[in-house]
């Protein structure tokens, strides 16, 4: 994904059927947005067919322009505050949802300032080396980057779930070596790779149904 318009509207095909299947693995409504990420990454990768579609002129480049607008909302001004969110609302008990709450409001907060920054700061859209480049003034600065990281990949590391912090590693592994080879391109690589790594979700639903609906019982029998 990422690389042409095929490329991203075949990938979106794909992980929206990993997400249908993934949704029919809810066990409990908290569990629901987590299971939604793959199908919201076919989405967005499905929006980046067409600012491919507009770069290339097969489109206009308002076109271009508009759907690079909507895949950068998601990527920067969303996905920082829904990923942690996810996972603070799957786990099942008080203790490790508090452990989380940090990153929930960090990625609350940078999720609104970024959102700022796209709608106060114009937004810059080509194509380089077989990649899109979504530059802006506010969303693309180091500190950015950093916080990005931390409010995207931190709270899966506190998960009470294994399958949940092997996903923040993979997560982190991703960001980093993107950051280090591609960083031009950063909010576009990267999201193709979180995509791919989405597919764990899907086995973390598969395979840990009992374990999930068992851990939300002792849960509401502890309290």
């Amino acid at each position: 994904m990422c690389f042409s318009a095929t490329a991203d509207f075949t990938g979106s095909v794909v992980l929206g059927a990993v997400g249908v299947a993934t949704l029919r693995e809810v066990k409990d409504r908290r569990e629901v947005l987590l299971a939604a990420m793959p199908c919201l990454f076919a989405v967005h990768e499905f929006i980046e067919g067409f600012v491919w579609m507009g770069l290339d002129g097969t489109l206009s480049a308002q076109v271009a322009h508009n759907a690079g607008s909507a895949y950068v909302l998601y990527a920067q001004g969303l996905l920082p505050f829904l990923l942690p969110l996810s996972v603070f609302l799957i786990e099942p008990t008080k203790r490790q949802r508090r452990r989380m709450l940090a990153f929930v409001i960090l990625g609350g907060m940078l999720a609104l300032y970024l959102t700022w920054g796209l709608i106060a700061y114009p937004i810059a859209i080509s194509m380089q080396a077989h990649s899109i480049l979504y530059d802006n003034v506010i969303t693309t600065t180091t500190l950015v980057a950093v916080l990005y990281v931390i409010a995207t990949c931190g709270s899966l590391f506190f998960s009470g779930f294994r399958a949940l912090v092997a996903l923040g590693w993979a997560n982190l592994i991703g960001l980093l070596v993107v950051m280090l080879v591609k960083r031009y391109a950063f909010t576009s690589v990267w999201c193709a790779y979180a995509a791919v790594v989405s597919v764990i979700i899907y086995f973390f639903f598969r395979r840990s149904g009992e374990h999930r609906l068992a851990s939300y019982a002792m849960a509401a029998y502890s309290a």
